[in-house]
């Protein structure tokens, strides 16, 4: 929409924006400049301790901080999920408005899990003679409504660019480069599983497909790198090539040949991005290309690589990751192959143990050095741009790093481990005597130099924003949803099945909602990380609660149990589990508020659902010890726990701020009338 029309939307932008009204546009040709930082997980508290610790390593934060009136907290959405939180700053919405919940939802005719910010695919096939199949299905469309800010603004005109934006897959286009981020798929997994090939894996590792077990014989190893599933195939089996090692011990090395390439590694070295194409039908009539990096562990005493997971070849994508689709390869070009997938620091390499600590750090550090070069690119780029417009950037660093090594710097977590703590940190911060203990200190270190460099790049008359998406909290204790509902008798199993044993129990069987619970008999259940639903007449495949006063009493009795647990260990002298349970219907509005989750569960600092219980399973205890296989810092609790943060240059009228109000302010600084009403208002002078 373009500023000629906005003047006869004065009395609805008044209502969508707040008290601002619109006034006369920029001249055709000429933008204002805005660039946001987005940095996932900052935490306002963690970064005023920074801040006072290392004054010297945190100048700019702190000369943005007092050019702006200090560090703001900023609300972040209810629950504070990543996807969620994003896109109520992607539209200005609500979930009750974009209709992204959590990162997991439930298909409520069959209680199965559901991906949360995609659409479920038709999926039909026409079977062919022999093993073949032509698959017929429409894949999975994006969860969210409401159009980006991004779109909007070209809509009008403005230049906007938006780099590893979360929760922009499928690409949303602008007027500029739109990079996807988190939530981007990678080719052989949702979310990327890397493999492990190791001639010893442990016992509890044997029945982990992505851990191989490899022989040597006669200095080589031949073996297979799993591609994606194939849809052409009944069974849809993985696409498999052939990955061939030769081993010189004496020469301490590994040589690589996989498909017409070869790469020789030392013990703890990191290739490059090597490109693969993995056929889906004969003759390479149908196929989808890859690329994947790979790290030698150790040669002796056994032989352990670890290759990432199979990413979207930014040159060749199977879809578009980015818009123009060109951008991506653009980008190649100039700055080498890169992470595609939506997590690239591997979390999932940590969890599995297929990477210690130390390996982890040094595949994020591959991230943030890659995330750097493309942030250098896009500020050359921005800096080109004589029109003026906005520019978002992405960094995932401080999240998905605290994440996973919370534990290392909070002595109360029962995963702490002083020995690993201990370790010096020298290699990978640059700052003389840091050990891991202090690695939440060092990631917003390392944050200041990001900052310091979009701050030298624009000019005195730019805006800038740093914003979080939420803030970040301990997780020492795992909560199971389903187990305290199966225990409360609102949740109840079939006659002979009971909750799952432990995970090591040798006979160890998940339990999935789906299979092994008498819907006839249950109230009630929980899916996703957050979220509660009743067993609903009507809504759910054999539901069994009346709607009205039914439903109604039954919310209340299980959000005041839920309310009222306590942890009862001496450790945490009787710490509330849960700080509140909200009902759905009553903290979202919008077109999609029916979709949302019954009771969304607010968990305290240091409690969190577990992820079995998440996925829809019984697990076997109701409260444990966080003991790894999971995150160890986290921030899917009550948004009243992990607010996020705000900086600016600019000069706040108010200080009660949320994620919303940053949508509002871009729309405002453009003089541009979103598309719908938004949640937020406009908020500097």
């Amino acid at each position: 929409m373009r500023a000629s029309t906005i003047a006869a939307l004065g009395v609805w932008w008044l209502v969508a924006c707040g008290s601002k009204a619109p006034v006369a546009g920029p001249t055709a040709g000429s933008y204002p400049r805005v660039v946001v930082l987005g940095i996932d997980g900052l935490d306002p508290d963690i970064l005023q301790e920074a801040m006072q610790r290392f004054p010297e390593r945190m100048r700019n934060f702190q000369a943005l901080a007092d050019q702006g009136g200090g560090i703001h907290r900023l609300g972040t959405s209810t629950p504070p999920q990543s996807p969620v939180a994003w896109s109520n700053f992607i539209t200005g919405l609500n979930p009750g408005g974009h209709g992204i919940y959590d990162f997991i939802h439930r298909d409520p005719k069959t209680y199965r899990e559901a991906p949360g910010t995609q659409t479920v695919a038709e999926h039909h096939d026409w079977n062919m003679p022999g093993p073949w199949k032509f698959p017929l299905s429409d894949a999975g469309d994006s969860n969210r409504s409401g159009r980006a800010f991004w779109s909007q603004l070209g809509d009008a005109g403005v230049p906007a660019s938006v780099w590893r934006m979360p929760i922009n897959f499928p690409v949303e286009a602008s007027k500029g480069w739109s990079f996807s981020g988190m939530m981007t798929p990678a080719v052989d997994s949702a979310y990327g599983q890397p493999t492990l090939y190791t001639t010893d894996p442990p016992i509890a590792r044997i029945a982990d497909p992505k851990v191989r077990r490899i022989q040597i014989r006669n200095g080589r190893v031949r073996t297979q790198l799993s591609g994606p599933a194939n849809p052409f195939r009944d069974g849809e089996p993985n696409v498999q090539v052939p990955l061939d090692l030769f081993v010189d011990a004496e020469a301490g090395a590994v040589a690589l040949q996989l498909q017409d390439q070869n790469l020789v590694l030392v013990p703890g070295q990191w290739s490059q991005f090597v490109k693969v194409q993995f056929d889906l039908l004969p003759m390479g009539a149908q196929s989808v290309a890859g690329i994947v990096r790979f790290y030698l562990r150790g040669i002796e005493p056994e032989l352990e690589l670890y290759a990432s997971p199979v990413n979207i070849d930014p040159t060749d994508p199977i879809s578009p990751v980015s818009q123009p689709e060109s951008a991506s390869q653009t980008l190649a070009d100039e700055i080498g192959l890169y992470y595609t997938q939506g997590m690239a620091e591997d979390v999932n390499g940590l969890k599995k143990r297929l990477l210690d600590d130390d390996e982890f750090m040094a595949q994020a550090n591959l991230v943030l050095q890659e995330r750097n070069r493309m942030l250098s690119l896009a500020l050359q780029r921005y800096a080109a741009e004589d029109r003026g417009g906005l520019l978002f950037f992405y960094y995932s660093t401080v999240d998905l790093c605290a994440h996973m090594m919370w534990r290392l710097s909070d002595s109360e977590h029962p995963d702490f481990d002083p020995e690993v703590a201990a370790h010096s940190s020298e290699w990978w911060t640059g700052r003389p005597g840091s050990t891991w203990k202090d690695i939440l200190m060092d990631l917003y270190l390392k944050m200041d130099g990001v900052l310091g460099e979009i701050r030298a790049s624009i000019g005195p008359d730019t805006l800038l924003l740093v914003i979080s998406d939420h803030g970040f909290a301990p997780f020492h204790r795992i909560f199971s949803l389903n187990t305290w509902l199966w225990e409360q008798g609102y949740l109840v199993l079939k006659e002979g099945q009971a909750p799952e044993l432990a995970p090591l129990d040798p006979s160890f069987v998940p339990v999935y909602l789906a299979s092994a619970v008498d819907w006839s008999k249950t109230r009630a259940y929980g899916m996703g990380f957050n979220g509660l639903y009743l067993n609903l007449k009507g809504r759910e495949g054999e539901g069994i609660v009346a709607p009205g006063a039914e439903a109604d009493a039954l919310l209340t009795q299980i959000q005041t149990e839920l309310e009222a647990l306590r942890d009862d260990d001496p450790r945490w002298s009787g710490a509330r589990i849960i700080v509140e349970a909200e009902w759905g219907s009553r903290i979202y509005h919008g077109a999609r508020t029916a979709e949302a989750p019954d009771l969304v569960v607010g968990y305290n600092a240091g409690y969190g659902n577990s992820d079995e219980s998440s996925l829809g399973r019984v697990p076997y205890a109701v409260l444990r010890d966080n003991l790894g296989g999971t995150f160890n810092g986290n921030h899917l609790m009550h948004a009243s726990v992990v607010e996020g943060t705000l900086l600016t240059n600019g000069v706040l009228e108010r200080d009660d701020l949320r994620l919303e109000d940053v949508t509002a302010e871009i729309f405002h600084q453009y003089r541009v009338a979103p598309a719908q009403p938004l949640d937020g208002h406009p908020f500097l002078k």
